[in-house]
């Protein structure tokens, strides 16, 4: 029996490994560069660390290091981060149907390790079939660890790379373009992704602060459904 156990355990470990390994790959250069500009905002490797831990939000990151940067107020960043992370409650909604039934102990554990990563490729095998949520748990904390050691060691280096170097700025942008890219499954994906970043930028010119973020994905996925849900009706889809 415990040997069977302990096979059963490995190969959980394996399989949530194996599925994690890319979000991993994409999160170390990632994590330097967050940990790179959180020591030119005046953060240190442990203020960087406790940052990762606590948050673990890369986007949110990346705006409270600028707005530190920039002197911003400690109800301003706070304000501002949470507006931002507000997309998790979306992603929530989504997991909750495969994770139906699990203790809240154990939903408190995964919700700590759900990002944008994780969720994408945990929601994908979760609908292919054949995953569980402990596999899906190896996925999100795998990504945990690997970005707290990221970021901590970019802030380490941080003195020997000059402001803005190799294009560092750009890093978080480039990987959310990457997970749109892989989500565009169907011409309907890339109708809903277009309306989205078209309400965005037409609320980021007119509303202050990032809350359109938020708005844009809100008022996106709203759309999606229903057009989804008139499609169908008509047996279109």
């Amino acid at each position: 029996m415990a040997d069977r156990t302990a096979e059963r355990n490995r190969g959980i470990l394996r399989d949530g490994l194996g599925t994690a390994w890319p979000i991993c790959l994409g999160y170390i250069p990632i994590g330097l560069a967050l940990g790179v500009l959180a020591q030119k905002a005046g953060l240190g490797p442990l203020e960087t660390a406790l940052m990762s831990t606590l948050v673990f939000a890369g986007g949110s990151q990346f705006i409270a290091v600028a707005m530190i940067k920039s002197g911003a107020t400690l109800v301003a960043i706070v304000a501002t981060t949470f507006m931002v992370n507000l997309r998790h409650a979306l992603m929530s909604s989504a997991l909750a149907l495969p994770l139906k039934g699990v203790s809240r102990r154990f939903l408190a554990l995964f919700a700590y390790g759900v990002t944008d990563e994780s969720f994408a490729v945990n929601m994908a095998k979760f609908r292919a079939g054949g995953w569980d949520r402990w596999r899906a748990l190896v996925v999100n904390h795998a990504a945990n660890l690997t970005w707290i050691v990221s970021t901590v060691a970019g802030a380490w280096v941080g003195d020997f790379i000059p402001a803005g170097a190799f294009g560092i700025d750009y890093a978080l942008t480039a990987m959310f373009i990457c997970l749109l890219v892989f989500q565009l499954r169907s011409r309907f994906y890339a109708i809903v992704a277009a309306f989205s970043g078209l309400v965005a930028t037409a609320l980021y010119v007119t509303i202050p602060g990032n809350s359109h973020i938020v708005i844009a994905a809100v008022v996106a996925a709203t759309a999606g459904y229903a057009l989804r849900r008139s499609r169908s009706a008509r047996g279109a889809l």
